[in-house]
């Protein structure tokens, strides 16, 4: 089974911020397979699904942002979980101009409290994450201007497309397609 967790804030107050853009991938997710995240354990909220070939359980951690680390751990034992091989985590990223996505198979926080708290939970920076680009946006904890909302929306879509492609073609294939600038073209492959 491979564990597809969302980070973000628990809340009405949080939803559609910066922030919480994790558990809007989650949530795009979940209504492409047809299922609900509404199931409550390991302190949070998650829903089993399958992509491709793959079972996957969603997660959207309720410890807040900065203690996300003990959900997903308990996640992680409860279904006995290889993080390196199984793991892939969606959250914001300052460093990334809005729009833009990266995948890593591993690497620090880089400042990130969400991940801080995983990789201090796990002991080991060996897992995938999908980073989302939110810059010049400096407020994460207020909703996006709706000037914003379409672009936004397109990134949660491609986030989602994203995890689709892990799962169903690969890590290389995904970072091929996804780690470019949004206006970067793809690269043409030989048959």
């Amino acid at each position: 089974m491979k564990l597809i967790v969302g980070l973000g804030n628990p809340g009405i107050e949080y939803q559609y911020t910066p922030h919480n853009l994790g558990f809007e991938v989650i949530d795009c997710l979940a209504n492409e397979c047809g299922v609900q995240v509404d199931n409550r354990h390991c302190k949070a909220i998650t829903a089993r699904a399958q992509i491709g070939n793959e079972q996957v359980l969603l997660a959207k951690p309720e410890t807040y942002m900065n203690n996300s680390g003990l959900s997903v751990v308990e996640v992680i034992s409860k279904h006995e979980i290889k993080p390196e091989v199984d793991l892939i985590v969606l959250y914001d990223e300052l460093d990334l101009p809005l729009g833009t996505l990266r995948i890593r198979e591993r690497g620090s926080s880089a400042g990130h409290n969400g991940m801080k708290s995983i990789i201090q939970s796990l002991g080991t920076q060996e897992f995938l994450r999908i980073r989302m680009g939110i810059s010049p946006e400096k407020k994460i904890l207020k909703p996006f201007r709706k000037a914003l909302h379409k672009t936004v929306d397109e990134m949660i879509a491609t986030a989602a497309e994203a995890v689709e492609v892990i799962l169903k073609e690969g890590r290389a294939a995904a970072m091929n397609r996804f780690n470019r600038k949004p206006d970067e073209p793809e690269e043409e492959t030989s048959p």
